[in-house]
This record gives C-alpha cells, sequence and structure tokens, in this order.
C-alpha cells in the first residue's frame, strides 16, 4: 500500500511539473518579449558561468528564457517549492532543494559543489521561500564567493498582467500581450571579501535587482514595488 500511494504521489507531482511547462510555454510563446541590457552580460551568459538572481514573483518568463540550459537551481524545501522545482526539472535544469529557513546550509553546499564541480550556470532566488519581498538573503553572495561566479541580476514585467495577492505579489502575464526583461549590472564577490563586504555586496544586489524591476515595471505604467 505504501509503495502504491507513493506512486501515486509521484505521478501527480510529474503531472504538475508538466501541466506547468505547458502553461508557461502557451503563455510565452504568445508574448512579444523585448530584452534590455543583455550585450553587457552576454559573454558571461555564453560562458555559463554565472548565477542567474531573480526575485520570485518574475520568475514565470525568466524560467521559460532558460529552459533546457542545465542550471543548477536552488528551491525551497516546501511544498510550493516542489511545484517550482517540478516545473524547473520539466524545463531541463536540476534542483537542489534548500532555502534560507529549511535545509538551507545542505542545499547551498550541494549547489557550490555542483557549480565547482561543472560549467553550468546556477540560479537562485534571493527573497525566497517566505519572504521578506524584494529583501535579498546572502545565500546568493555565499554562492558567489565560494564559486567565483559572477551574479548577474534579472527581473521582467510585462503591459497586462494578474498580480496575485501572495506574500510575493506573483505576476502572471495574459497571453498574447508585450513582455520587457531587464539585465541588471553583474555582481562580482571576491573569495577573500570579509563580513562588511559581504553585507555590502548583499545590499547592492537587492537595490540592483528592486532598480532593475522598478524600470520594468514602470515602463509599462505598474507600481508593485
Amino acid at each position: 500500500m505504501h509503495e502504491m500511494n507513493s506512486a501515486y504521489q509521484e505521478l501527480k507531482w510529474n503531472m504538475i511539473g508538466w501541466l506547468g511547462k505547458v502553461f508557461i510555454d502557451i503563455i510565452s510563446r504568445t508574448m512579444r518579449i523585448t530584452s534590455v541590457g543583455f550585450d553587457p552580460v552576454s559573454h558571461l551568459v555564453s560562458s555559463k558561468k554565472f548565477i542567474l538572481a531573480l526575485w520570485h514573483s518574475r520568475l514565470l518568463i525568466i524560467s521559460y528564457l532558460y529552459k533546457g540550459w542545465n542550471a543548477a537551481i536552488l528551491v525551497s524545501a516546501s511544498r510550493d517549492g516542489e511545484i517550482i522545482a517540478r516545473i524547473l526539472q520539466k524545463q531541463g535544469h536540476e534542483t537542489i532543494r534548500g532555502s534560507s529557513s529549511r535545509h538551507g546550509i545542505k542545499g547551498l553546499t550541494r549547489l557550490i559543489h555542483v557549480l565547482n564541480r561543472e560549467v553550468r550556470p546556477g540560479g537562485m532566488i534571493p527573497d525566497g521561500p517566505r519572504g521578506p519581498r524584494f529583501r535579498a538573503q546572502p545565500g546568493v553572495i555565499t554562492i558567489a564567493k565560494k564559486t567565483g561566479y559572477p551574479i548577474i541580476p534579472v527581473s521582467y514585467s510585462a503591459r497586462r498582467i494578474k498580480v496575485f495577492n501572495s506574500w510575493d505579489r506573483f505576476i502572471l502575464p495574459y497571453p498574447f500581450t508585450i513582455g520587457r526583461v531587464i539585465y541588471g549590472k553583474p555582481i562580482f564577490v571576491p573569495k577573500d571579501v570579509d563580513s562588511k563586504g559581504f553585507e555590502r555586496f548583499r545590499k547592492a544586489l537587492e537595490d540592483e535587482l528592486n532598480r532593475i524591476t522598478r524600470i520594468a515595471d514602470q515602463y509599462f505604467g505598474h507600481t508593485l514595488t
């Protein structure tokens, strides 16, 4: 009975992953998406040795743009994180479970090990899994310090969106709308950075993500930050 229940649960989560991927594909393929600020970071992206950092509410379109990249992405060990993890896996990524509040150290250690062992992108949501919204947690700075990978901040917005009444105010673009993806200035964290410098880089990432998110929203007349 236990094995049957486990098989059913696995089937259910696989279906959630596939349905989520298809849903994102349908929305994204109908949109007209413009990228801003990509040229200055294009060489970093081409190298595949970078960490993409984005806010929790801005995951949907970014995950579509980087599907199939085999990125190693830290995802919350929560139930909501399971949904995100399954979708990301169907999009062609490896998910490593952990967060700032649950199994955090284990997840960070595993992600650092993977990025140091293989040439592949990393991904992290600095304000997940429960916020505070638009406040960067320090984990991504630790990863950059231990791997030497630069952090590339990225965000997006769209003309017609639904804003959910959730802690992160998650945005869902409508099909056939116009989207705008904005890349921020890359952040390079030295391996010998001290505690004061560590906090300075954390704040710099937070400020840059908020800056580009605000620019993306204001372009379409939204005020969500």
